[in-house]
């Protein structure tokens, strides 16, 4: 299809002139106080430069490709980014150019604030464009499957359906974007140029330092993933490590590799819910990485009661969690968003309150590390790889669901760069008689690295 631009009044049919004339002008005001530039092209191959950055910048960094009339109305009457996201899963607009910028519209659709004549004028707009366009199929519904179950308790029901909706995509699909031990969770960088192979070892390093795992330490990893932190504790450190999980594939995949492995005599993994953990000072250290943003909030004080009970007097507990710069899970775009198509049982905090909770359960707090650049830079690291396979994506998902994950991570990427999301690895101990179960200083978590795991020193 021929695309041209509107510059100095030229339009294009089918459109007609008056409504193109409309539909730019409209445009212009919706956009003019957007910082950057970009270009929208609509479904007659028209196409309009908007934003401040348009003067200066002889290219948009990115297109808006409308395919449908409804989702420029959408922007006029409604301008929910959760129904231009939803128009992007069905494919009635997508994205040329540089993904991440585009996402950054969100907040300036958000901020939009039209007087009242050009409400009125939006109005007017919309239903002109929309009876031009009559004979033209209406948005498709989104699939059912798209969209996760609703949580409500945080039962172990609800928190089973909701792990197996996200986790059980495939195994497959998984590994196209994720390192070579197949870790879901922040990498650990020690420069902005280091692989993420190469960060993931890093951190899973990190963690078991942190722990001071010793020969035949019990670990208790709670959400174990595809069994990357039990394998590599009892490689590296000779842990006799135990992971727990709630997704049937994680599991499988976590037993093939134990035997692919040889580790069958050090590392068990299971289907358990954390609630079911049973025994009291079963484990000497207990590590729970990316799980604990499942629990739901009301439910933390049961979860960290149970890690203490299954935990030794004087054992190290790590938690390794995504937190929020305010206080609970109120509803908001980006929270519906997540409880809508990504995370069914998702809820963060704040660190404080988080820290809060673990003394109020007995643990005594040793270290706290923020992580904020490590994860974006490590969601960038997962677009990028997801984007480069998309082919052999589709071939594990459907497109609306490649979709989801792509905008999921990439939105993450930007979140954790704003610092309106951070993430903290918190190791804490079961208080025993007053004794200090961590060195004095810190330099065992960095000394002989080079020599061990090809890592810095």
């Amino acid at each position: 299809m021929k695309t041209s631009t509107i510059e100095a009044g030229e339009l294009v049919s089918p459109l007609s002139v008056a409504g193109a004339t409309e539909v730019s002008n409209l445009l212009k005001r919706l956009f003019h106080s957007f910082d950057g530039g970009l270009a929208l092209r609509l479904w007659n191959g028209t196409t309009i430069r908007l934003g401040r950055a348009e003067l200066n910048e002889p290219e948009p960094r990115f297109t808006l490709v409308c395919r449908n009339p409804n989702v420029v109305c959408s922007m006029f009457l409604g301008r929910s980014p959760l129904r231009l996201v939803e128009a992007y899963f069905r494919g009635d607009i997508d994205i040329e150019g540089d993904f991440f910028a585009a996402l950054r519209l969100k907040d300036h659709l958000h901020s939009i604030r039209l007087s009242f004549r050009d409400r009125l004028g939006a109005l007017i707009t919309a239903f002109r464009v929309r009876a031009s366009n009559d004979a033209r199929p209406g948005p498709r519904g989104l699939s059912s499957s798209l969209q996760g179950v609703t949580v409500k308790t945080h039962s172990k029901t609800e928190n089973h359906a909701a792990i197996s909706f996200h986790y059980d995509v495939s195994n497959e699909f998984y590994r196209l974007w994720l390192d070579e031990e197949r870790v879901y969770s922040c990498a650990y960088f020690t420069s902005p140029d280091e692989s993420l192979d190469q960060a993931q070892r890093n951190k899973l390093e990190h963690i078991c330092r942190k722990l001071r795992l010793k020969p035949d330490d019990r670990l208790l990893d709670i959400g174990c993933g595809w069994g990357a932190l039990v394998c590599w504790a009892a490689r590296h450190h000779g842990a006799r490590a135990h992971g727990i999980t709630l997704s049937r594939q994680q599991f499988e995949y976590a037993e093939q590799r134990i035997r692919d492995e040889g580790l069958q005599d050090q590392v068990t993994v299971e289907l358990r819910d954390y609630r079911d953990l049973a025994g009291e000072g079963v484990y000497d250290k207990v590590s729970s990485v990316g799980m604990f943003e499942h629990v739901g909030l009301a439910n933390l004080p049961t979860y960290l009661t149970i890690v203490r009970r299954v935990l030794r007097p004087g054992g190290l507990f790590l938690n390794h969690g995504i937190t929020h710069d305010e206080e609970g899970w109120k509803k908001s775009v980006t929270t519906e968003f997540i409880n809508r198509y990504v995370f069914p049982d998702g809820e963060l905090d704040c660190v404080s309150n988080i820290q809060l909770g673990m003394e109020r359960a007995g643990f005594e707090i040793h270290d706290v590390e923020g992580l904020r650049p490590h994860y974006a830079l490590t969601l960038r690291h997962w677009v990028q790889r997801l984007e480069a396979n998309r082919e052999a994506a589709l071939h594990e998902v459907d497109e609306p669901t490649y979709r989801v994950w792509r905008l999921y991570m990439a939105a993450c990427a930007l979140d954790f760069e704003a610092g309106s999301t951070g993430i903290y690895q918190i190791v804490a101990s079961k208080p025993n008689r007053g004794e200090w179960p961590v060195p004095l200083s810190r330099s065992d978590l960095y000394v002989g690295r080079v020599d061990r795991f090809g890592g810095v020193n």
